[in-house]
C-alpha cells in the first residue's frame, strides 16, 4: 500500500467533501484494507461519463489496494430515490431493474478491475427484511431529520406530497452500509443526505461510522447542465468511438480540466496542474490535452486500436477538411426546380430552423461539397446530389428531386 500522505492526496483529487477527513487519515494510517462502497440504482441500461465519476474514484482506491464493494440497488431501485426532484419518481418494475443490473455489471468493469471488486446487492438484506425489523429500523430515524433533508422540506412547505415510502429509503440506503460493515461511502453531491443517514445507522448498531466522500456531478459537454441524456449533453460510454472523439474534443478548454480530474486514471493531480500551467503559459495546446483526454477515455471503454482510429477519423474529418464514408442520406422534393439552402439545411435536419440556418451560413458555418457557403440566397436545383456540411461534425448526403 502506498503512504498514507500520498493516498489521500491521491483519493482528495477532485472531491467535494470528505466527513470526517481525520477519520479517513486515521484509517488509512491503520494499514489495513478499508471496505469502500459505492451504491447504484439500476435506473437506466445505459452508462455515461457522469456516472463513471464514482466508479473511477472507486478504481483508485482499488489502485492504492482497498476492497471496493459495488452496490446494485436492486431494492431500493423499485423505491425509486426523489433526491433532488420535486416530486415522487415513478418506481421501476422488477423486470427493469433486474434487466438494468445486467448491464451495470458489463459495463464498470471496463473501469473496475473484476478481481478486485464485490458485486453485491441489496435484495440479499432488506429483501429478508420482515415487518418487525422494518419497524426497528424505522425507530431509528425521525421525522424531523428526514425534513431536514433539502427536497423534502421544500415540498412539505409547499404542500406537495411525500410519500411514507420515500422516508424509508434514505433508511433503507443507511442500512446497506451496516449490512456491508463499509469503512468509506462515496457518492454525488446530491446524495449528502443519504450517505450521512448511513453513517448514524451505523453508530445505532454498534458500529464504526463510515467515512463519507462526496464527488461533483459532472457538467455535461454544454458546460453548464449536469450530463444528461434527457439534455443530450452526455458522452455514453457505448457510444461509437468516433462520436464520443468528437464529443469530446468539442468542449471547451476550462471544463476538459474538470473531466481530466474526475475521469483520468492515467495522469496523477500533480501531472493534471503541471499540464494546466504549461497551457496557460502557451508551452502546451490545449487541443493537444483534449486529445489525450479522448484517447484516454475511449481506450478504457473500447480499447487502444479503437482510440488511435477515432483520432486518425477525427485528423481527417476536421483537420483535413475530409467528409467522412458514411453519412445520412436524404432525399429532398423541391417542387419548384430549386430549393433556397437555409430551407435545405432545416428540411435535412442539419439546423433546427431556417433563421439558424441563415445565421450559420453567415458566420461561415456551411459548406457544399467542401466548400463555404455564404450566401443565404443561395438556391440548389433538382436533379443534382450535394455534400453538405454544417460545423465541424453534421454531414448529410443530400439529393434534390
Amino acid at each position: 500500500m502506498n503512504r498514507p500522505d500520498e493516498a489521500l492526496r491521491a483519493i482528495k483529487r477532485g472531491t467535494e467533501e470528505i466527513l470526517l477527513e481525520s477519520e479517513l487519515v486515521e484509517r488509512l494510517g491503520s494499514g489495513r484494507r478499508l471496505r469502500i462502497k459505492a451504491g447504484f440504482d439500476p435506473t437506466a441500461p445505459d452508462l455515461h461519463l457522469g456516472h463513471t465519476v464514482l466508479i473511477t474514484k472507486l478504481r483508485q482506491f482499488q489502485d492504492l489496494g482497498h476492497e471496493v464493494m459495488f452496490l446494485i440497488g436492486d431494492f431500493t431501485g423499485m423505491i425509486g430515490d426523489p433526491t433532488g426532484k420535486n416530486a415522487t419518481r415513478p418506481p421501476l418494475t422488477r423486470d427493469e431493474v433486474i434487466e438494468n443490473a445486467r448491464t451495470y455489471e458489463s459495463q464498470i468493469y471496463k473501469i473496475l478491475d473484476p478481481a478486485k471488486t464485490l458485486v453485491m446487492f441489496n435484495s440479499s438484506w432488506l429483501g429478508e427484511m420482515k415487518a418487525t425489523d422494518l419497524i426497528q429500523l424505522a425507530a431509528k430515524h425521525t421525522v424531523a431529520r428526514m425534513l431536514e433533508r433539502d427536497d423534502f422540506s421544500r415540498r412539505y412547505k409547499s404542500g406537495q406530497a411525500i410519500a411514507v415510502h420515500e422516508f424509508l429509503y434514505p433508511l433503507l440506503q443507511g442500512y446497506d452500509s451496516v449490512a456491508m460493515r463499509a469503512d468509506v461511502e462515496l457518492g454525488g453531491t446530491d446524495q449528502k443526505f443519504n450517505l450521512l443517514v448511513g453513517r448514524e445507522l451505523q453508530k445505532e448498531y454498534g458500529q464504526p461510522p463510515q467515512v463519507v466522500m462526496t464527488l461533483p456531478l459532472l457538467e455535461g459537454t454544454d458546460g453548464v447542465n449536469k450530463m444528461s441524456k434527457s439534455l443530450g449533453n452526455y458522452v455514453g460510454i457505448n457510444e461509437d468511438p468516433k462520436e464520443m472523439f468528437g464529443k469530446l474534443m468539442s468542449i471547451s478548454d476550462e471544463l476538459m480540466w474538470r473531466y481530466f480530474s474526475l475521469l483520468s486514471l492515467r495522469r496523477t493531480g500533480d501531472e493534471i496542474q503541471a499540464m494546466r500551467e504549461r497551457a496557460q503559459r502557451a508551452e502546451l495546446n490545449p487541443r493537444d490535452c483534449k486529445i489525450e483526454l479522448a484517447q484516454e477515455l475511449i481506450a478504457r471503454f473500447h480499447g487502444e486500436a479503437a482510440a488511435s482510429e477515432a483520432l486518425e477519423d477525427f485528423r481527417r474529418r476536421f483537420q483535413e477538411g475530409v467528409a467522412p464514408e458514411q453519412m445520412p442520406e436524404v432525399e429532398i422534393a423541391c417542387g419548384e426546380g430549386t430549393i433556397a439552402l437555409p430551407r435545405l439545411l432545416k428540411e435535412t435536419g442539419l439546423t433546427a430552423s431556417t433563421s439558424e440556418a441563415i445565421r450559420l451560413i453567415k458566420q461561415g458555418g456551411v459548406r457544399i461539397d467542401g466548400q463555404r457557403a455564404d450566401d443565404a440566397g443561395l438556391a440548389l436545383s433538382s436533379g443534382a446530389e450535394h455534400v453538405l456540411q454544417v460545423g465541424k461534425r453534421k454531414f448529410a448526403r443530400v439529393r434534390i428531386r
